[in-house]
């Protein structure tokens, strides 16, 4: 179709030159095919049906064809893994396609994963697996229902490739969408290359293309950091309040727009556990749950080292030293949304403490107690009634009596519909539980979608009841909860 061929693409990007990776040809799947896809995204981008559908689509998607004729690039960019740099990363499984112009004029990144082997495979095969994709597929639509910045999955083809990993499986691709695949990895490879000129112009680029208002600050290079720093406060901010542990907080996961970005082995929390691990080879925990604000300030650090040349070191320090502010600030705004609670208090912080105690010491299920919560009037917080409405989720009834009264008199003076308004809209009733997505891919690789179609509709609107598919709330069995996840894909 003509709309793939020409005035909707550009390549900005791969058009910066060799420094920032390389031309490469895909691997075409072997019968490859549409599995799925995102229709609200597709409608985003002004792509209709029919484009979908289309020949041209497919052979995109299966890696047989390029975008407007032109050669794919595999970026080139580096970083640090478990707090070690590794100087041999880039795209190793997946290229960049080029950019997506919308009727709006926005520019889309459209990356490729799974189109095979690239100058940055190393020793694998460049392959994804229907698996992997699909965990990323529905991901991907769980954060963007819940108003978490994410790269966005607009469709999976699925194919006849079959693939060794712990077992053999089906290679897959799936085509990302999202404005930026700019890493802090990319800056962190120019930097310890000794690069500075290409480091200067990747700047340059990410300000032209994402941040123009930026070139007219006093110190762009400066403003941009910030943008970046704020930016991850706010995303860290969220995961941490929708109980969303990543899993892989490695440096070359990290999107300068401050979005999720790579989705591996990642986990919605069934139980409240703050040290929750959902990477199997985390052995030290280092990306647990709790300590994702921690390593974000980490990972900042690494990129702000990476921008030494572009700017005095004093100047990005004090630009990191209010990392922390923002974090906080953008935290406890989400908590009082939580909790319905529309004004700063000097107590609030003990009333979040208090209850991620009681959530903590009773293995209270996150995302259920919340949402219960949000449906409670202020004249019902303390009834016999209420305290039945928690008990499957929580045996001390004292502790749960003595929260819910500090918690009352704290939402005392406001007006009730406008706190569980509040509430409904923050406190989700369905997230991706790992035990859910589990279900969803073991039906898809026996060829069955619908699991798939059903988790795509309540995790486009998770707000809503969706009471015909209210089974997808449930929490796990206590044999399916905590899943630990290995990184491969």
């Amino acid at each position: 179709m003509a709309v793939f061929d020409g005035e909707h693409i550009r390549f900005s990007f791969s058009q910066l030159g060799s420094a920032f990776g390389n031309a490469v040809k895909p691997t075409p799947l072997d019968n490859g095919r549409l599995l799925t896809y995102n229709a609200a995204l597709a409608d985003e981008l002004g792509l209709t049906t029919a484009d979908i559908h289309s020949e041209s689509f497919r052979a995109i998607l299966s890696a047989e064809a390029p975008l407007a004729g032109r050669q794919p690039f595999a970026m080139k960019y580096t970083g640090h893994q478990f707090g070690q740099y590794n100087p041999e990363l880039g795209d190793g499984r997946g290229v960049l396609l080029g950019e997506w112009r919308d009727d709006k004029g926005t520019l889309w990144d459209w990356h490729l994963k799974g189109a095979g082997k690239t100058p940055y495979s190393r020793h694998g095969d460049g392959r994804a697996v229907l698996r992997s994709t699909l965990r990323e597929y529905l991901a991907s639509a769980a954060m963007r229902g819940l108003n978490i910045p994410t790269t966005q999955a607009l469709a999976m083809a699925t194919s006849d490739t079959p693939v060794m990993r712990e077992r053999i499986e089906t290679a897959a691709t799936l085509l990302r969408v999202t404005e930026s695949h700019v890493r802090f990895g990319h800056f962190e490879y120019l930097f310890y290359s000794r690069q500075h000129d290409a480091l200067r112009t990747l700047a340059d680029y990410v300000i032209a293309r994402h941040f123009p208002e930026l070139a007219e600050a006093e110190t762009p290079y400066a403003a941009l950091l910030q943008e970046i720093v704020e930016r991850t406060a706010e995303m860290i901010a969220q995961w941490q309040a929708v109980g969303f542990n990543h899993g892989v907080m490695n440096t070359d996961n990290m999107s300068i727009l401050g979005q999720t970005f790579d989705y591996g082995p990642y986990a919605f929390l069934d139980d409240f556990n703050p040290s929750n691990i959902c990477n199997h080879t985390d052995y030290t925990g280092r990306y647990a749950f709790n300590q994702q604000p921690a390593i974000a300030l980490w990972n900042l650090s690494a990129l702000g080292y990476a921008f030494t040349p572009l700017l005095e070191s004093d100047v990005i320090n004090d630009i990191l030293g209010g990392y922390e502010h923002h974090l906080q600030v953008a935290y406890s705004q989400v908590m009082r949304n939580k909790l319905g609670i529309s004004d700063a208090q000097k107590g609030d912080s003990e009333l979040f403490n208090a209850l991620f105690s009681l959530l903590e010491s009773q293995r209270v299920d996150y995302t259920l107690f919340f949402h219960r919560l949000s449906h409670i009037t202020q004249d019902a917080l303390l009834s016999a009634k209420t305290l039945n409405q928690f008990n499957d989720l929580v045996s001390d009834a004292d502790t749960l009596t003595a929260w819910l009264s500090e918690y009352h008199q704290r939402v005392a003076a406001h007006d009730d519909n406008t706190r569980l308004t509040c509430m409904q809209a923050t406190n989700p009733k369905f997230v991706l539980r790992n035990y859910l997505a589990q279900q969803a891919i073991e039906a898809a690789e026996q060829g069955d979608m619908q699991p798939t179609h059903d988790l795509m509709r309540v995790l486009a609107d998770p707000f809503r009841s969706h009471s015909d598919l209210d089974h997808l709330s449930q929490r796990p069995n206590d044999d399916e909860k905590d899943l630990t996840l290995s990184c491969s894909s």
